[in-house]
């Protein structure tokens, strides 16, 4: 078991120090071929930031995967590891080509909806003993849900970096006691390669991702988190998955559900996910960032410990993580972040003040 953990270790240090050495490398190329993010509309930094570091994270991840699966040789599996590194690959290039090209949302929908197809049809999709379609169906809408959830986390320094390395994290500790020592193996490097990126991209981030790096790791994470299997399938290959995603998914809906509601488009940018709540709350980005850590290494050890309890307490312990999302959404979503909000808000306390005065 020491030998185990130690491989462990080294895979995520080495991706961890590859990713670190590479950023900078990827930031010296952008700024040379002027893929820079420029500053206006939605977005909140005040000048041009290079957003190759997908490149890096991509990079590193492969190089990663290469080397273990050279060193260790699995007799398994290693057919299904090539495609999936492959369909990852993919969607960073189309999320780099989104990046530089400003693709339409149905083109990178519909490579997304692909992928998840192929991930279904390999046989690790949803089972949730429901028939074929369902499940299908139920695939298709995880991987899009969270490669798009992770492609809305971009929108602060450090958030959605930080956010797979705690959510590749908790994947690896689940797997780990499951057995399942490649699911294992691949979480840890995930989360190695997020980590090193991550010391270039906190708060004042010097690069970003970009959504070639936002839907990588989103991918991955998504089909890491159905790779994780149980002899309860539903209350854990189900509930586990769902709560180590809880907080990408709990601000995906709170952005859509918002968006909807005031007539905007879910596909739009915005400064109204939950970092941006938080920080019009008054409180410091890398304090806000800190927050949604928090939040999600919670949900990562209650589904840690949901994957070692009983079916009635699994279910328990999901519905106390739900509640406790929909409560601190429903509360974020009284922050004003639309202008129309604020001009709501600011008639409310003249009117107020008026009152008083009277």
């Amino acid at each position: 078991m020491t030998g185990i953990w130690w491989e462990y270790l080294s895979i995520f240090t080495a991706s961890a120090v590859l990713c670190l050495i590479l950023t900078p490398v990827a930031m010296a190329l952008a700024t040379r071929n002027g893929i820079l993010d420029q500053p206006g509309g939605h977005k909140s930094h005040e000048s041009p930031t290079p957003y190759l570091g997908g490149l890096a994270i991509v990079v590193s991840f492969a190089a990663a995967v290469v080397v273990a699966a050279l060193v260790e040789r699995p007799e398994s599996g290693l057919d299904e590891l090539v495609v999936v590194l492959l369909m990852a690959v993919g969607l960073a290039v189309v999320g780099l080509a989104d990046d530089l090209w400003d693709l339409s949302p149905i083109v990178r929908l519909a490579v997304e909806v692909l992928c998840a197809v192929q991930v279904w049809a390999m046989d690790e999709g949803v089972r949730m003993a429901s028939g074929d379609l369902v499940d299908l169906a139920l695939t298709i809408l995880w991987v899009v849900g969270i490669v798009n959830a992770f492609n809305l986390l971009d929108n602060m320094d450090g958030l959605a970096a930080g956010q797979a390395v705690i959510c590749a994290g908790a994947i690896f500790l689940v797997a780990v006691g499951n057995g399942q020592f490649l699911v294992a193996a691949l979480a840890v490097g995930l989360s190695g390669c997020a980590l090193g990126f991550l010391r270039h991209n906190f708060h004042p981030a010097r690069i970003y991702m970009g959504d070639g790096g936002a839907l990588f790791l989103g991918f991955l994470v998504a089909y890491l988190g159905i790779k994780l299997r149980f002899d309860d399938s539903v209350a854990g290959s189900f509930l586990v998955p769902v709560v180590i995603c809880a907080l990408p998914i709990t601000d995906t809906t709170l952005v859509t559900l918002c968006r909807l509601a005031t007539g905007r488009s879910p596909f739009q940018g915005g400064q109204d996910h939950v970092s941006h709540r938080l920080v019009r709350s008054g409180i410091p980005v890398p304090i806000a960032v800190g927050l949604t850590y928090f939040g999600s290494a919670s949900a990562g050890i209650i589904a840690y410990v949901i994957s070692r309890v009983d079916s009635v307490s699994a279910w328990l312990l999901a519905g106390l993580v739900v509640a406790t999302a929909a409560g601190i959404a429903g509360l974020l979503s009284l922050v004003p972040v639309y202008p129309e909000s604020g001009r709501r808000h600011f008639r409310f306390v003249e009117h107020r003040a008026a009152s008083e005065r009277d």
